[in-house]
């Protein structure tokens, strides 16, 4: 008989590592700027590495992860990221490096549709919302990499020791509570008794899953302006110094990570519509607050209520393409990897597009155009979620 709890924290463990692994790389990136002695720009077409990876590998993924199930491909594809996190500081030469990057980011979002198709998996099997407190255990993985990456450089050890330790560890975690992972629920199953993905989806089911990735991506263009650009903000707007220039994205951080641990009670009771259109109307009123009165004290409240509001959005999402999928005979993996490949887009243009704008304006009015996003989820969503009665994650037809 499958265990709720189990599973759960099963789940949570392969996204808390991917969540802990995606920090401790992102502190070196310094290391890996001295090292080939890049420009900014060099540095940039680094990090636009690991993000083509991930988009290109998204069609390859679903099909994967439908042949090989969500369970499975979650460990595989987390051994294999902890391994290609561990060499990124091995690479003795710039293309290598580029190809690298490109590798770890493929094996990173492999990973990250493989848990949220486990997570489509375990709440359908138990009819309980859990994706909220997996994207919470990505966001705590985030900070304790980053708090263990601090604590290394105090300590000035190797750098390469410290991927060694974290990807070893995050590994072994993966590889140990492996067992408690779901399998896909053969009630689920083609009518015609095929297995999941055996079939094409329905058009109409296509057309949900582009539009939720359309949303999706919105929204991870206000998460990856706040990532970037919410220390610049604190230190050249709001005017803050010393520790508080990098509490502005603190701050957002533990919003987004109280939120997400709060969500999955929240879907339990109210429709994911309503969930959704609040999240936003929470995004907007603390971004709002945020570049109203660009003081420290109400910069850090602003992005603190931010991050609660955009904390929900990309969770319900990722748990609605995973039921239509389900609800249309495949894998959820083949819905996840069509709006996630729309979605990280979202990511990855986000901060350029927040940037190209403040160098042509200033940053106040780059980061207010990220709420015209906000205002269009809410709208869209009339028509994409429901809004009677509390969100049920049990699959129904398109």
């Amino acid at each position: 008989m499958p265990d709720l709890g189990k599973a759960r924290i099963a789940a949570m463990s392969v996204l808390f590592c991917n969540g802990v692994i995606y920090a401790s790389w992102g502190t070196h990136v310094p290391t890996i700027k001295d090292k080939f002695s890049l420009s900014e720009a060099n540095l940039s077409l680094s990090m636009l590495s690991v993000a083509l990876g991930g988009i290109l590998i998204m069609a390859w993924a679903g099909r994967w992860i439908a042949k090989v199930g969500s369970a499975r491909a979650s460990v595989n594809s987390g051994v294999l990221m902890a391994l290609a996190a561990f060499g990124i500081l091995l690479m003795p030469q710039y293309t290598l490096l580029l190809f690298w990057l490109a590798l770890y980011g493929a094996m990173s979002a492999v990973n990250d549709v493989a848990a949220n198709s486990q997570a489509a998996v375990i709440e359908a099997t138990f009819e309980r919302p859990v994706i909220g407190s997996l994207h919470g255990a990505f966001s705590l993985g985030g900070m304790f990499g980053a708090l263990v990456s601090s604590g290394w450089q105090a300590m000035q050890w190797p750098n390469q020791w410290h991927l060694a330790a974290v990807c070893t560890l995050c590994a072994v975690l993966t590889l140990s509570t492996a067992r408690w992972l779901l399998p896909e629920p053969a009630a689920h199953a083609s009518e015609d008794g095929g297995a999941h993905g055996s079939q094409p989806l329905a058009p109409a089911a296509r057309r949900k899953l582009v539009v939720l990735g359309c949303l999706a991506f919105l929204a991870l263009i206000v998460e990856g302006a706040m990532y970037d650009w919410t220390a610049v903000y604190m230190r050249d707007v709001a005017m803050a110094s010393g520790g508080f220039v990098s509490a502005g994205y603190a701050a957002f951080s533990i919003g987004m990570a109280t939120g997400r641990f709060t969500g999955d009670p929240v879907r339990a009771r109210f429709s994911e519509g309503a969930l959704v259109v609040a999240s936003c109307a929470l995004c907007a009123a603390g971004l709002g607050l945020a570049l109203l009165l660009p003081a420290v004290p109400t910069a850090l409240a602003g992005f603190l209520v931010c991050g609660l509001g955009v904390a929900n959005i990309i969770p319900v999402m990722f748990s609605s393409a995973g039921r239509i999928a389900l609800a249309n005979g495949v894998s959820p993996s083949t819905g996840l990897a069509i709006t996630t490949r729309l979605a990280y887009v979202g990511l990855l243009v986000g901060p350029v597009i927040v940037g190209f704008v403040a160098h042509r304006s200033d940053l106040r009015t780059a980061l207010a155009l990220s709420l015209l996003g906000v205002v269009a989820i809410a709208v869209a969503s009339r028509r994409v979620f429901a809004f009677d009665g509390p969100a049920v994650p049990q699959p129904s037809r398109v």
